[in-house]
């Protein structure tokens, strides 16, 4: 098994030990992410790997499922593929967070490569991922009162020729001509030993994650089995995670962050996954059970993402001794001050930050758990990898690296970097001879912690997930008087940043609001990428080649925002209101407040301290 640290990894010199202390082959004997199931179960056979909820409910008896039954379950589910799509086949899913989800996608991974599927997309999005990724058989979600993935797979099965159709369904579901039962599946084949030749390892494509915007050809990132194995080690050693642990595991398992960080990184330390239901944190009932489930489950590492986290902290812990936890995770998204503050008071603990990338197998560097934190850091590259700061250079290429405080573009290298999309059309830019552009802005300080400042990219994040403007640009430009569209992210002190739309109309014509917003949510494929405000303008701000300007709209957005703030819940609307392109986080705001209402600051403070932007109150 990877030989993890003895003591804690704290610093950078703790991280440099540990690399000089053994080669990456060394530390990490594991082939193939099956045989960090193989080990888990040598190792920890009757130690829980998955404490599945689904309720809630105090009186619930959760299902727990051992690290010997998740290998056992693991080889079934690889046997089960081998058997339908024969030499490594490509096996999507569209499941919750569910025992089941765990089997399909590690037995994926064994057998061929695993395609995971966000269920909340259109299926046209959804067909489009399936023909690309070459993935003939699909693992679904039986028919559930809530959730609309059964009548989606049912749609896919014709939209996509040959497609094997497996169903996750409740025991007494009735049948369904041409589709095979997950669980009796899976039964019939042996769970001691794989049955079929050469399963993947090393270098082989164990998974391809969708990225970026559903429109056009979709972007699919590749992950190796070595890949992800460097990824998970590194996500053991600076989330400082042990065998006597248990995770609360709230991210789904189609996005990076919730397979290799909260799955594949506990599995390989024996960490133990507490599942918070099928939703994770979109289940109220988990948001305002947190604290109590956490402490009768015995959660030692508690996270989610930002806006998660924040719900969480809304509800306070009341009877529930908390004790035993030591830490808090939080990624995906920027972590506003405000929340890791309400954290430490509510916990005692801090909160650390990680920092991932689809492109990086899910991570590239942590704020080590066994440290301080590192206020406003996401900490250290990942052991065994390079993170470089570099400067971006007039021509749009990448320059020398930047000094200490100097504000560049994040690059990374090392063996957990994706080698390359399935179409290498789309690796231009991103990934190149090992080199991975990741489009973010940072820096380091003094003591080499990297600080995200924003992104050269122009993607929004939505409360952790990945919106591609350009989806919202090319679903409005659909519109007979739109003759222009730009999307950017305004905002928000709940989700981060929420997309809005800024629309120039084509001459002569007429649009309402209303009607834009309704032919944005029967265009867009992703739910959570439908504007929240689309806002009708005269002119879109064009760069002296053609290309609109995105700074000006982002500022534009905080402006009209703020200026509603101001004006209403505030009650200050005499306060004079600057929005600056730059910072550390991408925006510079300053509010001048009149001297009589000095008696305000702290009030106003308070509030815009919820965002992700710089702020600046003076008194006139």
């Amino acid at each position: 098994m990877a030989h993890l640290p003895e003591s804690p990894v704290r610093s950078r010199e703790d991280i440099a030990r540990f690399e000089a202390a053994m080669t990456l082959d060394q530390r990490l004997p594991e082939r193939s992410v099956l045989d960090v199931f193989i080990g888990a179960a040598s190792k920890w056979p009757q130690r829980a790997a998955i404490t599945m909820l689904m309720t809630g409910a105090a009186d619930e008896q959760p299902r727990r499922v051992s690290f010997g039954e998740l290998l056992a379950g693991v080889r079934r589910a690889a046997n089960l593929f081998a058997a339908l799509g024969g030499v490594r086949p490509g096996v999507a899913y569209m499941l919750p967070s569910l025992v089941e989800t765990h089997y399909a996608l590690w037995g994926a991974e064994a057998a061929g490569y695993a395609v995971p599927i966000n269920f909340l997309l259109q299926p046209e999005a959804i067909a489009a991922l399936l023909q690309a990724s070459g993935a003939r058989i699909l693992v679904a979600l039986g028919p559930h009162p809530a959730l609309d993935i059964w009548p989606k797979a049912l749609a896919l099965r014709a939209r996509v020729p040959g497609l094997t159709l497996l169903r996750v369904a409740a025991p007494g579901t009735p049948p369904e001509p041409g589709v095979i039962d997950f669980h009796d599946a899976l039964a019939a084949q042996p769970d001691d030993r794989l049955v079929f030749a050469a399963p993947g390892r090393d270098g082989d494509v164990c998974a391809y994650f969708h990225t970026g915007g559903t429109t056009g050809t979709p972007k699919l990132v590749a992950h190796t089995h070595r890949s992800q194995l460097v990824a998970a080690l590194g996500g053991a050693v600076l989330g400082d995670m042990r065998p006597r642990d248990t995770l609360t595991a709230t991210l789904p398992l189609f996005h990076v962050g919730g397979t290799v960080f909260c799955a594949l990184s506990p599995f390989l330390a024996g960490t133990g996954l507490l599942v918070m239901s099928p939703a994770g944190l979109r289940n109220p009932a988990m948001v305002q059970g947190y604290w109590r489930l956490a402490a009768q489950h015995g959660a030692t590492l508690v996270g989610a993402v930002p806006t998660s986290v924040g719900a969480v902290l809304e509800v306070p812990p009341g009877d529930a001794d908390i004790g035993a936890v030591r830490a808090g995770f939080c990624g995906a998204a920027s972590l506003p001050p405000a929340v890791g503050a309400r954290f430490r008071q509510v916990t005692g603990k801090n909160l650390y930050e990680v920092y991932g990338m689809t492109e990086a197998s899910g991570l590239i560097a942590i704020d080590p758990v066994a440290g301080p934190g590192g206020i406003g850091s996401v900490g250290w590259a990942l052991p065994y990898t390079r993170v470089e700061i570099r400067r971006l250079e007039a021509d749009g290429r990448l320059g020398v690296p930047c000094a200490p405080g100097e504000i560049g573009v994040i690059t990374v290298q090392g063996p957990h970097v994706s080698p390359g999309y399935r179409d290498p059309a789309h690796d231009a830019g991103v990934i190149e001879h090992g080199v991975l552009n990741t489009g973010d802005l940072g820096s380091t300080d003094e003591a080499g912690r990297i600080h995200i400042a924003g992104r050269a990219k122009d993607l929004i994040i939505r409360s952790g997930h990945n919106i591609d403007p350009l989806m919202i640009e090319n679903a409005m430009a659909t519109h007979p008087a739109v003759a222009l569209a730009a999307a950017v992210g305004m905002p928000d002190a709940y989700a981060g940043e929420l997309p809005v739309c800024f629309v120039a109309l084509r001459p002569g014509t007429q649009a309402s609001e209303d009607e834009l917003h309704d032919h944005a949510r029967r265009t867009i494929a992703e739910r959570p990428a439908w504007p929240k405000q689309i806002h009708i303008v005269d002119a879109i701000p064009l760069t002296t080649v053609g290309k609109i300007y995105k700074p000006a709209l982002r500022c534009e957005a905080a402006v009209r925002l703020l200026q509603q703030q101001l004006r209403g819940p505030l009650g200050l609307p005499e306060a004079q209101l600057q929005v600056h392109e730059g910072g550390r986080r991408g925006l510079r705001v300053r509010v001048t407040l009149p001297a009589a209402a000095r008696a305000r600051q702290p009030a106003l403070a308070q509030a815009l301290a919820a965002y992700l932007f710089e702020t600046e109150i003076v008194l006139a």
